[in-house]
């Protein structure tokens, strides 16, 4: 019989942290805190907290995740995403416990063809990626018992992201523009939490690249989240796609693909950030599903939750 471990959950309302409490305390104790509870900004209050619940884990979920907003708020992302993931270390350091810490595909410039693996070497294109890489390294130099999952295009029924924006443009729009030259791996959440409940069981200490296999285009990822509440999807010699509609309720609606230049973002975004979870696969440890498998299992949930 495994031990139960006592988990510090930092950022624990927010949508990867949220997963993990849920996940975690089917077999472990959990501890969830808040932001107010937990800002990771302020180290005595970050080692006050850990010393009095002196935990086995921390999992450190919180971060500034607004990729255009660090763009303008560059304090806020490296005092948050670096010396924020800095203090979490420290704090799990002076307690012995261990350290899963949440990093970013976005650490990549794009610029390769192929899946990008552990050992590449990162070159971010925004200042979110630039403050993820620093929060990485300041992990690594004061708790070399750390986790270090990179994950990327997260989504869930919490929360905002690309899933519940897309179904919620399908109700305000008949046209919904979408970008056809970022490739990613589009990874729910909850894949990863049970991910992070296999590391933590083990010793195995580094660097993971944590998403689903497979990957697509923005506009591809669009496509199949349509297909999967319903929807019969028709090309367009123009490139565009046609949804008909084979349910009740929903209406006709065109995805138009366009270049990232014609959709411009303060902050630039990689045109590959595929990762390969090479470190997870040689050591037998890779439970990742692939994307659309899970997709299809989550958009009912992440529909009603969107129709509460």
């Amino acid at each position: 019989m495994k031990a139960v471990l006592r988990v510090l959950v930092i950022g624990a309302t927010g949508q990867l942290g949220s997963e993990v409490c849920k996940v975690l305390q089917e077999t472990h104790e959990v501890i969830p805190a808040t932001r107010q509870e937990a800002d990771i900004t302020n180290l005595p209050q970050i080692l006050s907290l850990a010393k009095l619940v002196i935990p086995d884990i921390i999992i450190n979920a919180a971060a500034y995740t607004d990729v255009d907003g660090c763009e303008s708020n560059r304090e806020k992302a490296f005092l948050v995403n670096a010396v924020g993931a800095r203090n979490v270390a420290i704090a799990a350091r002076e307690v012995g416990a261990k350290l899963v810490h949440i990093s970013t595909d976005y650490v990549f410039d794009g610029g390769k063809d192929e899946p990008y693996l552990e050992y590449d070497p990162p070159n971010p294109v925004n200042i979110y990626g630039w403050s993820k890489l620093v929060g990485e390294q300041m992990v690594r130099e004061q708790n070399p018992r750390s986790f270090i999952l990179r994950v990327a295009w997260l989504y869930s029924a919490h929360g905002r992201n690309f899933v519940k924006t897309m179904l919620k443009l399908a109700r305000e729009q008949e046209e919904i523009r979408v970008v056809k030259d970022q490739r990613g791996t589009p990874t729910f959440v909850g894949d990863v939490a049970h991910q992070i409940k296999l590391l933590i069981e083990t010793h195995c200490y580094g660097l993971y690249h944590c998403t689903s296999q497979g990957s697509c285009t923005r506009f591809q990822f669009a496509v199949e989240i349509f297909k999967c509440v319903g929807y019969k999807a028709e090309s367009n010699p123009d490139g565009s796609v046609h949804l008909i509609p084979n349910t009740q309720g929903l209406r006709p609606i065109t995805l138009r693909p366009v270049t990232s230049a014609e959709f411009p973002t303060p902050a630039k975004r990689p045109a590959n950030s595929v990762l390969e979870n090479f470190m997870l696969r040689v050591q037998g440890l890779d439970i990742m599903p692939h994307w659309k498998e899970s997709l299809a299992a989550q958009i009912q949930r992440i529909k009603e939750a969107i129709e509460q």
